[in-house]
């Protein structure tokens, strides 16, 4: 695999060692030799010297091996990788030429902390008074104060992130929604998640039946391999069996279907509930729309459910490209017993040696295509009006569908207010849908391409013809949301 992003293609090298490492079960023995076989000097690639190169490499084999990183609250997912945060050293508010030397000073009169002061060249913000809070800014009548934030800061969409004492990133968790997208904002990739790859190459090795399931999000992200052969590549890896999210997410639309015709019987409002991203910001920023949750389950637990029904004992790895997922599987006992991303699994194969693309095998499809387009934006409303059509619900149904998580703010913020009109929102955190997910492999453009190609082989089934085919996944209460 090869990444045009220096700072994904150096974590995609440091899975892809700890992988192959672990499959051989020589992990702990050479585990100190991974930063030397990545930057193996005398001379540095991308920072100041190999010491810190070296350094960061070693910060990542620790977020490889689920450890938890320098800061990093027990539990937690995403993490700050101390020396690869460069600590941003910009002032966000600056003077520019455009300062005139104005006679009204407003930017001075503005400012609450006395940052602000005139000089014969022109204004000038003391770093060490400046709290960020823009008024400077607000008041110029030049706009000759420019705002750069932080890009991490700009990425998040709930203000967790904050700078420490060493102006290095830190994060609020008890804002963080686990979203990622400070991880894809972060120009120097000093923001990771906490891989649980050691403990799955571990299971899998052990005498425990382990099955994968993946994300409708998959296809495209793996060039131009099917459903089949990606199948045929995790079975390679050595799980035991390998089943599509999208069946899990036919159930979910389903029976979705099923309670918002409840909801709307007692005119009430509703959210979707498979964006785990947009869950944890309801839950944590307007806890009083708690109930207006939708209780379907994920996808990803209704598969669980599914396999796990015949078979309690096995072990489920669910493979994706959400970040959040990982926080998912911690609020209910019956989900996922692990969750990995797509870039996780690309160093698996690469660990392999396993090229999806050229295994010669059947395509075998689970999910309907209503099931499969979960993963974009529009689709869980796009599935759960094709359920309620084969039903034969003719209600209209109005549907806000929010495209990343600053959408998802605002319109809960008008539902908060309780001046939403709509029945539903469907929440997805990243712009695009699930495709579009921190822990993705390709560029959303080009996967997109590959994927329209992949969905033209898709299964052409009804919602509630597949619902009924996989063992009635219609029978699992839908208040038993993960």
């Amino acid at each position: 695999m090869k990444y045009d992003n220096d700072a994904k293609q150096l974590k995609y090298r440091v899975l892809s060692s700890v992988a192959r490492l672990s499959y051989e079960e020589q992990l702990s023995e050479h585990m100190g030799d991974i930063p030397y076989e990545i930057i193996p000097g005398p001379q540095p690639a991308f920072r100041c010297c190999i010491y810190r190169e070296r350094e960061i490499i070693r910060e990542r084999v620790t977020a490889a091996c689920g450890q938890d990183l320098p800061q990093q609250e027990s539990g937690q997912i995403v993490g700050v990788l101390p020396a690869a945060c460069e600590g941003c050293p910009i002032n966000r508010f600056n003077v520019t030429d455009n300062c005139q030397k104005c006679l009204a000073k407003k930017c001075v009169a503005a400012c609450p902390f006395g940052a602000v002061s005139v000089t014969g060249r022109g204004a000038y913000i003391d770093p060490a008074k400046c709290k960020e809070c823009g008024r400077c800014a607000a008041a110029c009548p030049y706009n000759a104060i420019s705002d750069t934030m932080r890009p991490c800061l700009r990425s998040c969409p709930v203000n967790a992130i904050t700078m420490d004492e060493y102006r290095l990133a830190a994060i609020d968790y008890s804002r963080c929604i686990s979203c990622g997208a400070c991880m894809a904002g972060c120009p120097f990739g000093a923001i990771t998640d906490r891989s649980s790859l050691v403990s799955v190459i571990e299971t899998i090795r052990s005498d425990k039946t382990v099955y994968a399931i993946f994300a409708p999000a998959i296809e495209g992200h793996f060039g131009t391999a099917n459903v089949g052969q990606l199948k045929e590549g995790l079975r390679q890896l050595g799980f035991d069996k390998v089943v599509e999210v999208s069946l899990g997410a036919d159930a979910t639309a389903y029976h979705e279907a099923q309670e918002l015709k409840e909801v709307l019987a007692e005119s009430k409002k509703m959210t979707t509930s498979c964006c785990p991203a947009f869950v944890d910001m309801i839950e944590k920023h307007f806890p009083k729309l708690e109930p207006n949750i939708s209780h379907t389950a994920s996808p990803m637990t209704m598969t669980v459910r599914y396999l796990k029904e015949s078979d309690p004992d096995a072990m489920v790895v669910f493979f994706g490209p959400c970040v959040a997922k990982k926080l998912e599987i911690k609020k209910a006992e019956d989900s996922a017993d692990y969750v990995m991303t797509f870039e996780e699994l690309a160093a698996m194969f690469d660990a392999k040696g396993i090229d999806v693309e050229k295994l010669e095998v059947e395509n075998e499809q689970d999910g309907s295509i209503k099931g499969k387009n979960f993963a974009v934006s529009g689709g869980v409303t796009a599935a759960v009006e094709a359920a309620l059509k084969e039903e034969g619900f003719d209600q209209a149904v109005s549907c806000v569908k929010c495209n990343g998580a600053k959408e998802c703010k605002k319109q809960l913020m008008v539902m908060n207010a309780g001046r939403m009109q709509e029945d539903l929102i469907e929440g997805m955190a990243c712009e695009g849908g699930c495709v579009a997910g921190p822990g993705g492999v390709e560029p959303v453009q080009k996967l997109m391409k590959n994927r329209q190609k992949l969905l033209a082989q898709a299964d052409k089934r009804g919602i509630k013809e597949n619902v009924h085919e996989i063992h009635d996944l219609t029978r699992i209460k839908m208040e038993q949301r993960a």
